[in-house]
């Protein structure tokens, strides 16, 4: 009952995505409004290679479909990295010169954490990753806060990498599409 509630969830996530990016064009994903406020195009870029990296590597052992599709080229972001570890002045030049493209690589993210959710069998979601560890690179993350000492299973995974963040940038996301006179996505 759990997973069926997480694969339902992270599609009603992932349709406001989707009906977001299909309503915007490249002029309102690559708008800047000042210094200390990130493109729209950040938050697409971000959430969307995150994902990709986490269900990919994580929880597929393989390269992102960023890495082996030549997506850098295809999409035209000026800033190869998912932007993480860079400051927010780094991000804010952050920009997508083929937004087609760029929906398209987004929507088969989409497609292959949804089947890799419809394939995964429920006992997995208390599988412990990382030997039971928080590595270094998550000791500052939300998984942390939720996990306390205890380790990382496969549900907070799904939970906080793919979930809790999609919807914390679909605020954003949101919030950007104001600032180019777009309207919000639910309400």
């Amino acid at each position: 009952m759990y997973l069926d509630s997480l694969q339902r969830r992270i599609r009603g996530m992932h349709s406001l995505w989707l009906e977001a990016t299909a309503t915007m064009g490249v002029e309102h994903v690559n708008h800047f409004e000042r210094s200390g406020v990130l493109p729209a195009a950040f938050s697409l870029n971000h959430m969307t290679r995150i994902e990709d990296q986490v269900v990919s590597a994580l929880f597929n052992g393989r390269a992102p479909i960023w890495n082996e599709g030549g997506w850098l080229a295809k999409t035209g972001v000026n800033i190869d990295d998912h932007g993480k570890e860079l400051t927010v002045a780094e991000m804010e030049q952050l920009r997508i010169g083929d937004y087609e493209a760029y929906c398209a690589y987004q929507k088969l993210v989409f497609d292959q954490t949804e089947t890799w959710l419809d394939s995964l069998d429920e006992s997995r979601l208390s599988e412990v990753m990382f030997g039971g560890v928080v590595p270094p690179v998550f000791q500052k993350a939300y998984v942390a806060r939720v996990v306390g000492d205890g380790p990382i299973r496969v549900l907070d995974g799904i939970e906080c990498w793919i979930f809790q963040h999609g919807i914390r940038h679909m605020g954003e996301l949101e919030h950007a599409r104001a600032l180019v006179g777009l309207g919000g996505m639910t309400s």
